[in-house]
């Protein structure tokens, strides 16, 4: 008797904008459809329904006893460094007898540029050159410096060989610049026609506040056109690129970059999250990000992935 592949888990981050959750448990059936062969569940760590917990449950009581988790997150910060690692732990303690393979977050794969190159032609038209065009790259924010350099690792490799005037880097929360500083250094370099680009999966709060601040910034500045692009979404990249990281995480051949983590190496002025133990947290809400000590600071890293 051939023994099953192991089920696939979906973790997400979670929203409190209704279409954006729903976006991604539409995503996660999506990919059921495409895998029949395969049991699909998802869930949510904050702020949505379902949460995580209930997606594990809903996969045991399918007979489900192995199974790899994928966070849907582009960038590894603290939720997929150790509030999904402390959430699967916990849930081994509750189903005795399961075991998992945790993978990696998508990152700027080369089949997620090319969805945001295709964004910004889309945002663009038929109107010019992108060698006058300059993009602004708008990432959710973290105090992870890590997770905010692998935004503007993102943003050089959506510029190399594209043949824009430059990608420019911003933040939404948490991290600096924001929206609107980023738009002022693109204008202090010279553009006068720019994107902004925004570096998410699926609609929520964070991508409409991003669009509304390019909106004021835009009408504060009638010299330079600026548009808006929209975000990554469920396109067919993205559903095998999730396929590719369930594949890392069943075969072990995980690549996870620990360079930089600030769970393992002591970077100025995060020398103290240094061998953090692995705890759960939680976001107080998605409208501000607004965190007191010692909150958001207990995430894990176990680097058991």
């Amino acid at each position: 008797m051939t023994t099953p592949p192991p089920a696939l888990l979906i973790a997400g981050h979670g929203t409190r904008d209704e279409a954006g959750a729903e976006a991604f448990r539409d995503f996660v059936r999506e990919l059921g459809r495409r895998h029949p062969e395969l049991p699909v569940a998802g869930g949510f760590i904050e702020l949505s329904p379902p949460p995580l917990g209930e997606a594990v449950t809903e996969l045991v009581e399918r007979g489900v006893r192995r199974f790899a988790a994928v966070p849907l997150m582009l960038v590894s910060a603290g939720h997929a460094k150790g509030d999904i690692p402390a959430a699967l732990s916990r849930e081994k303690e509750r189903h005795p007898g399961i075991s998992y393979t945790y993978g990696r977050p998508l990152g700027p794969h080369p089949a997620l540029l090319n969805v945001l190159e295709r964004r910004l032609a889309q945002a663009l038209g038929d109107s010019g050159d992108p060698s006058e065009v300059t993009v602004l790259l708008v990432g959710r924010g973290s105090s992870d410096p890590d997770a905010n350099a692998e935004v503007f690792k993102a943003a050089r490799l959506l510029w190399e060989g594209r043949g824009y005037a430059g990608v420019e880097t911003a933040f939404v929360s948490l991290a600096a610049p924001d929206v609107p500083s980023g738009l002022d250094r693109c204008l202090r370099l010279g553009a006068r026609r720019i994107v902004v680009l925004p570096y998410f999966l699926f609609t929520g709060i964070l991508p409409d506040r991003v669009r509304h601040q390019t909106e004021d910034w835009a009408a504060a500045h009638p010299e330079v056109e600026v548009r808006s692009a929209d975000v990554i979404g469920p396109e067919p990249e993205l559903l095998d690129l999730v396929m590719e990281r369930y594949e890392e995480a069943v075969k072990g051949d995980l690549r996870m970059n620990c360079d930089s983590c600030v769970y393992r190496i002591a970077l100025p002025g995060f020398e103290d999250k240094v061998g953090r133990p692995q705890q759960p947290h939680f976001h107080p809400d998605d409208e501000g990000h607004h965190h007191h000590d010692g909150h958001h600071h207990g995430h894990a890293h176990s680097h058991a992935h």
